[in-house]
C-alpha cells in the first residue's frame, strides 16, 4: 500500500468521523450519566483488546 493513499484514507475517515460527531451526535438523546461516561471512555479500549486478542489467537492457531 502506498503511504500517500494510506494517509489520505486516514484523513478521510477522520474527517467523516468528526463530521458525524459534530452533526449527528447531538440528535442522539443520550443522558449525561456516570454509566454513559464510563461506557464512552472504556468501550474503545475493550473493543481494541478483543480485536487484537482475537487476531493474536488466530495467528497462534495457524
Amino acid at each position: 500500500m502506498n503511504i500517500a493513499s494510506f494517509i489520505l484514507k486516514v484523513l478521510l475517515l477522520s474527517t467523516g468521523l468528526s463530521l458525524g460527531i459534530k452533526y449527528l451526535a447531538p440528535s442522539l438523546n443520550i443522558s449525561a450519566t456516570s454509566a454513559n461516561a464510563l461506557i464512552a471512555v472504556f468501550l474503545p479500549t475493550v473493543v481494541m483488546a478483543i480485536v487484537l486478542g482475537w487476531q493474536s489467537w488466530r495467528e497462534k492457531g495457524d
